[in-house]
């Protein structure tokens, strides 16, 4: 039998050759069916130059890393929801998912005040992750918000420290007395013990807001953001000491939104969340010690330490009446003072004072 009879007789019994199944891998390549992705509207508390840093580059690789099963619309601050109502509209559904912090879009939990600034809680960036990681709080924020119907809580991250970037210079307690700060919720109930005048505006407002003095300082950030948002532009001070180390965020997802996610994905989602955390620990601890000795635009006061320690002190005065809302809160207190005292007792680098 020749090579062509034989093929033929092959052919007709059923029985593939190699160069037929060779032929077929090549002329047929495997198809692999997919649905439509999954899409979702997700909104951070930031304007668009600061999401620049703090979430866009992490989302753009989630999208890539996705390959086409899903893809995540990134909304900026007040875009689509206003940053207070951000909590009702992912319970709703209205929009899928969220960063921020839990007192800013006022979660309706025990803990939200513990989010954004709560006032000494933290003296660096790195003090975050580990009360989350190493002391209980990521446990103690699960069982919070598993209380919750319709937001699942995804993690918490550390950004910048909050400093008053002002109109005026600040040298004293005193010069504080009057002076209409934009700052978080409960930065600013604690603030306003000390004569500060807590407003609270749409983010894309601030600017505008120092250049026609409704404002007269800001007390949201480091001085990373105030030179890349523009503040540093409308103001001419900076305070160098600071209410807290660094801003505790999280990240948010609409419940059943969250559910219907395959787990590689979710995977995926919280990778590129903990990239997010991890390039803003090196992007603000560059930028705070950048600024403020190349910057330009802003001239640095403080407060003499002594007189600085009446707010520190006064703090944890605040502490424990926030302790008394909640037994949650009191056990999230008494980690931040265990957490406090074995700091002071390491001494170096982890406390200096």
């Amino acid at each position: 039998m020749t090579d062509s009879n034989r093929r033929n007789f092959l052919k007709k019994a059923g029985v593939a050759t190699a160069a037929t199944v060779g032929a077929a891998t090549v002329g047929a390549p495997y198809v692999h069916a997919q649905s439509s992705p999954i899409r979702w509207r997700m909104q951070t508390y930031a304007g668009p130059a600061l999401a620049a840093h703090v979430i866009k580059p992490s989302i753009d690789a989630f999208n890539k890393a996705a390959n086409g099963e899903m893809e995540i619309e990134l909304y900026y601050a007040d875009q689509l929801v206003p940053t207070g109502e951000l909590f009702r509209a992912m319970q709703r559904g209205t929009i899928d998912a969220v960063q921020s912090d839990d007192d800013s879009i006022n979660a309706p939990v025990d803990v939200s005040v513990f989010g954004g600034y709560f006032p000494f809680a933290s003296r660096y960036s790195l003090d975050v992750p580990a009360l989350f990681h190493h002391y209980g709080l990521k446990e103690i924020w699960e069982e919070a918000y598993g209380e919750v119907d319709g937001v699942t809580w995804l993690g918490a991250g550390a950004w910048d420290p909050c400093n008053f970037v002002t109109r005026e210079p600040i040298r004293s307690l005193e010069d504080l007395r009057g002076k209409r700060v934009f700052t978080f919720p409960t930065a600013g109930r604690f603030l306003s013990r000390f004569g500060v005048v807590p407003v609270t505006l749409p983010w894309e407002d601030i600017e505008v807001a120092m250049q026609t003095r409704e404002l007269d300082g800001i007390a949201w950030a480091g001085i990373t953001e105030a030179y890349t948002v523009g503040w540093a532009d409308v103001s001419s001070y900076y305070l160098t000491n600071n209410i807290s180390g660094a801003w505790a965020g999280s990240y948010f997802a609409n419940s059943d939104r969250w559910n219907e996610v395959p787990e590689h994905l979710q995977t995926l989602f919280k990778l590129c969340m903990d990239n997010s955390h991890y390039y803003r620990q090196h992007w603000y601890w560059w930028g705070e010690a950048h600024y403020r000795t190349t910057g330009g635009k802003l001239e640095l006061t403080s407060i003499p330490e002594e007189e600085w320690q009446t707010l520190e002190d006064e703090a944890l005065a605040f502490w424990d009446e926030i302790a008394e809302q909640s037994e949650r809160s009191a056990k999230v207190v008494q980690i931040l003072k265990d957490y406090r005292q074995t700091m002071q007792q390491a001494g170096p680098p982890y406390r200096y004072s």
